[in-house]
């Protein structure tokens, strides 16, 4: 009896010595060792991105204008805008609407030809401009990325292409296949990669 209990005794204490993967920030949709498992830690560690949920933080999901609104916006510290406003379908108490107003003054968003945010999925080409503004708004020399080294680069609209060959420039968008697919979505997972690249630079 003595036997089996000192048996049970060890295996329990070498089972409590076993340390089993941990998913970023306890998302149970983040595995641990992919890709963007460090990056989606450190975006929600400093604060840019949350979860979906308490447990899921949807890294293939679609990347709206109103997360990268709120994203950059607490990159900056979460400045209060000096208008609330600025946008008509923006209601003021919307959890995107200091951000959307902050990125109207900085010049990062602008609106529709209505003066819309008209929050939605954003495309590839539309975030590269997104950010090409926030490194334009921070005093950022900008990058001349090479367009014509993907065969869809003639789909690249005439007012994105220096947001483009910057977002390229800096690594932050990555052609597969040969395209750079500018009307693509982003995935959260990308964006959070995307931020963590912009914290490194900025630090280095």
């Amino acid at each position: 009896m003595k036997r089996k209990f000192a048996a049970l005794m060890c295996a329990l204490t070498l089972c409590t010595g076993l340390v089993l993967p941990a998913a970023a920030a306890g998302f149970t949709d983040v595995s641990a060792g992919s890709w963007y498992e460090s990056a989606v830690q450190e975006a929600v560690e400093q604060g840019w991105m949350t979860g979906v949920s308490d447990t899921l933080f949807a890294p293939n999901g679609a990347v709206t204008k109103a997360t990268v609104a709120v994203a950059l916006w607490r990159m900056e510290g979460q400045p209060t805008p000096a208008q609330q406003n600025h946008f008509p379908d923006v209601a003021p108490d919307s959890w995107y609407a200091a951000a959307a107003n902050w990125a109207c003054e900085a010049k990062i968003i602008q609106g529709t030809d209505k003066g819309a945010f008209s929050d939605g999925v954003v495309t590839r080409q539309e975030l590269a401009v997104i950010l090409t503004r926030y490194d334009e708004y921070k005093g950022r020399t900008l990058a001349e990325g090479a367009l014509n080294l993907y065969s869809d680069a003639n789909q690249v609209a005439a007012w994105a292409k220096d947001g483009v060959a910057h977002a390229i420039g800096m690594g932050w968008l990555e052609g597969s296949n040969g395209k750079i697919s500018p009307k693509g979505s982003t995935t959260r997972a990308q964006l959070a990669v995307i931020l963590q690249r912009m914290n490194t630079e900025a630090m280095g």
